[in-house]
């Protein structure tokens, strides 16, 4: 369960698209046996996120809550909902109902539009909860990572640390931590394959991790 001292509802939040969003969420969701909600879905209705995460995680106890909003086109969530004529209203995106610990995934980056006028970083604000941010170290990653946490920052959304995923850059993971002052939650490895074994393991070293914060 989730340690003392650490919040019991975040939001997981990406510098970019395919950072490896809801591979962190399958690892954190097992470490912390947390329910997972990710709120907006777009495309991929039969093998969405929700289910990745349900079918990588080993424990009973996490719960999975249902999308508020579920778009048939694989693109970002504003066009998405357009093609499929409809318009989401964050008024109407609320907080799952749990006693359990609730981790949220985010569809997309900080500034992925939600509708003509909304974005992620809006719906953040709504929901009222800190971000975990998931990094990937690529050409033009430290610009991403700094201007997510600028972007944070100028918006009072605390941000209780960074996770690695993929393959490691030392220099480019330094300077990041080093010039935001924000701790590193961990690192996650290139893989070849995930499975649950994976998750589980990675899952055992988050905890303990965690916990020493």
């Amino acid at each position: 369960m989730i340690p003392e001292h650490f919040p019991t509802q975040f939001i997981l939040a990406g510098i970019g698209t395919e950072i490896g969003k809801t591979v962190v969420s399958s690892i954190l969701v097992e470490a912390l046996q947390a329910d997972y909600w990710k709120p907006v879905q777009s495309g991929a209705l039969e093998d969405s996120d929700t289910e990745t995460v349900r079918q990588l995680i080993s424990n009973t106890v996490s719960q999975f809550h249902p999308e508020a909003y579920r778009l048939t086109q694989p693109l970002s969530p504003h066009a998405a909902a357009e093609i499929d004529n409809v318009h989401i209203d964050l008024n109407s995106i609320t907080l799952p109902i749990t006693s359990n610990a609730l981790i949220i995934e985010l569809a997309g980056g900080l500034m992925v539009p939600l509708n003509d006028h909304e974005l992620n970083i809006d719906l953040v604000q709504k929901l009222g909860l800190p971000i975990i941010l998931v990094s990937r170290n690529y050409l033009g990653s430290i610009n991403h990572t700094l201007l997510s946490v600028e972007l944070c920052r100028n918006r009072n959304i605390p941000i209780l640390g960074i996770i690695f995923n993929g393959p490691t850059v030392s220099s480019t993971e330094h300077f990041i931590l080093n010039y935001t002052n924000i701790p590193c939650l961990g690192r996650i490895g290139q893989e070849n394959q995930l499975t649950k074994d994976v998750i589980r393991n990675y899952a055992n070293q988050f905890a303990e991790l965690i916990r020493s914060r």
